[in-house]
This record gives C-alpha cells, structure tokens and sequence, in this order.
C-alpha cells in the first residue's frame, strides 16, 4: 500500500472526543486532524509524539486530514487507522503472500453471516474448496516486544468469535487474522489481563476449529505491507 501523496509529519498536542487529534506542523501551525481510532489507543496518542497524517483532496470533509502513523519518542511507528489494517489484508491476499489463504478465485467484503447479525470483512471462495470466512483484528498495543488484543474490552469482537465458531461448526473454514501494525512487537497474545472473555473465547475458539493467524506489517511514512508472520501463545487461566 502506496501512501499517495506521501504522508506530512507534524507533533501530536492530544488526542480527544475519541475522533479528533490536535497536532502542531513544524511550521507551527496548530491543526485538528480526524483520528479513525475508536479504542483506548494506549502507548499510541501520548502527546509529543509524531503523527504523520494524509489529506483528502474531498473539499467537504470539515476536517481534511487523517491521523495514519504514530511514531514514538522510542522510534516504534504504528498504524493507528484501524481501516488500514483490512485494506492491507486484502492486498495481501491478492498478491499471495499469506501462504494460509491462497488457491481462492474470489474475495468478498463485507458479507452477512451468522445468527447475531455481523458482517465477515472477508470471504474466500473457490470450486471444489470450502468458503473461508476470515475476520480481522487490529493490533496496535504493545507492552515491551509482546503485542496484545484488545486494547478495551470490545464485546463486539467476542461476538465475531463466537459467530466464528459457528462457521467452523458448518464446516467451512473460520480464520481470525491479528493485522499487528506496531514496529516494535515480535509476539502475540491476546490480552487477557484487558478482556479475559475475549481471551477465553478465542482459546475456545481454537479448540473449535477456528484458525488464528498472526501477520505483522511492515510500515513506514511511505507504504505500508502485510507480510511477515509472527508467533503467538493463547495464554491461559486455570479453569479455561
């Protein structure tokens, strides 16, 4: 994925009402900038920071530039346009390069499944083959070198997992893929210390037939691809 035109970079002053960002240029002009972010953004909005924003040549838009990357005082940069993370896999899986979900001849965004009404961000779909539902999930916070989800809990996304289960109970493929877009992690769990049902759930997932796929991507001011894939642990409680 092409950032085009490239990015412009300016220091972040604070994040608020959960869609809006104030960032200094570094010619000193003070902007207020839309932030596609809905979670607790922990370790991603800690003014002082850099933000590298793009705009929208869209002349009605009352706030023409989106917040995409933070990069921290550490160096770490982090995709914080949680869109991205689907429009990345996406592109991955067009050009073959997540090994796990080749050999389909049609994608689908966008799809209606399951009994609690959701939509599938993606589904897969060949002759001969069984469909493969896939969800994706956004991974931005990181503690040391090890990457978490959620960073709230988001009964939305136990609600995914468990219409997830439901598809491997069909009999077609149900894969949930973590997108982690922070630089710094090299490790994945979920964090239970955050939202234990969530945690629990996709351990239940697991043992039900759902495939979990963890793919870091590769960011930069530039572009941005999905491509390496890491290890991650299903961290359990005692009673799980």
């Amino acid at each position: 994925m092409e950032f085009s035109p490239e990015l412009k970079s300016a220091t972040l002053i604070q994040r608020y009402k959960r869609f809006l960002a104030d960032i200094v240029t570094p010619e000193g002009e003070t902007l207020t900038i839309h932030c596609p972010n809905t979670g607790a953004m922990t370790g991603c909005a800690t003014p002082g920071d850099t933000v590298w924003y793009s705009t929208s040549e869209n002349t009605k838009r009352k706030y023409p530039h989106t917040w995409e990357l933070t990069q921290t005082r550490a160096g770490a940069l982090i995709c914080v346009n949680t869109l991205r993370a689907n429009s990345l896999t996406k592109e991955a899986i067009l050009a073959n390069s997540l090994p796990e979900l080749t050999g389909y001849s049609a994608l689908k965004s966008e799809v209606k499944y399951g009994t609690e009404a959701s939509r599938i961000d993606f589904l897969l779909q060949a002759e001969n083959r069984r469909n493969c539902y896939i969800e994706v999930k956004s991974v931005t916070l990181a503690e040391q070198k090890n990457g978490f989800f959620p960073d709230a809990v988001t009964l939305r996304g136990q609600k995914h997992l468990r219409e997830l289960m439901g598809v491997a109970a069909s009999g077609d493929r149900a894969v949930i893929l973590f997108a982690i877009l922070h630089s710094a992690v090299e490790h994945f769990s979920p964090a239970r210390h955050i939202d234990e049902q969530y945690a629990r759930l996709l351990n239940d997932a697991q043992r039900q037939g759902v495939e979990i796929l963890a793919y870091k991507a590769e960011l930069s001011a530039k572009n941005m691809t999905l491509r390496l894939p890491l290890p991650f642990t299903l961290s359990k409680a005692v009673n799980d």
